[in-house]
């Protein structure tokens, strides 16, 4: 099984083609179009395995699986003191695992911006987690850790290790947090600005069944979207 996260930048009926040489099992993609309300046939067809949510028809969350696969969307908790923390997607896949899909958003929080949203929605629903992979684009990382807060990355990084909960790259490629040798992202395009803020989270029960992690080629992705896709290859997962 392959699973790729990728922030496609907008417009992923002009792009979902370039995805289609990873041949992944699911993806899952940030800043797309809702394939509902599109006039794009073959985008429409491409993404006739999915779900999808966002606050407008141009730009969400979305979470694409081959043919074959269930995913079934789960009644998660998105309400934190009155406050709707924003993007998170989370399904069953094949009866057999969570999956959560992330665009982490600024979500005009003065306060609790990107990885603030994250921190939000696990204490909402850590309880909730079984054997899952979350998996998407959290806009954070350990180098922009504040010292007068308590939702910073690291804190989110401790309390999902104390799940059982690792990122799939880190631990495959032996790399600390804020010390990533591969970037995801680089702002405004510019190869002079890397970032590592696309993460593949899973629980104890994939341990043994990584194959792979890689990361899209830079100058083949930077033409179509400032992020780079994510790829993580399993042992298993159809049925």
């Amino acid at each position: 099984m392959k699973i790729v996260t990728w922030n496609c930048n907008g417009a992923l009926r002009n792009k979902f083609q370039f995805l289609l040489e990873l041949e992944a099992d699911i993806f899952i993609i940030q800043e797309c179009e809702d394939p509902e309300q599109t006039p794009h046939i073959q985008y429409k067809e491409w993404a006739k395995n999915h779900l999808w949510i966002g606050s407008n028809k141009n730009k969400g969350l979305g979470i694409f699986a081959a043919e074959g696969f269930k995913m079934e969307m789960l009644t998660w908790s998105n309400v934190f003191s009155d406050h709707v923390v924003k993007h998170f997607l989370p399904c069953l896949i094949n009866n057999d695992f969570q999956l959560v899909g992330v665009w982490a958003h600024q979500n005009n929080s003065p306060n609790f911006g990107y990885i603030g949203q994250v921190w939000k929605y696990l204490q909402l629903n850590k309880q909730k987690l079984g054997k899952v992979i979350i998996a998407g684009d959290l806009n954070s990382n350990t180098i922009w850790d504040q010292w007068d807060r308590w939702w910073n990355h690291s804190d989110v990084v401790r309390d999902l290790q104390e799940l059982g909960i690792i990122s799939i790259y880190h631990k495959f490629y032996n790399e600390n947090q804020g010390e990533e040798s591969k970037p995801t992202f680089f702002l405004n395009r510019k190869l002079s600005k890397p970032y590592h803020i696309d993460y593949v989270f899973r629980s104890q029960e994939f341990e043994a069944g990584i194959l792979n992690v890689d990361i899209g080629d830079t100058e083949q992705w930077l033409r179509v979207s400032h992020h780079l896709p994510l790829i993580c290859n399993f042992e298993g997962g159809r049925k």
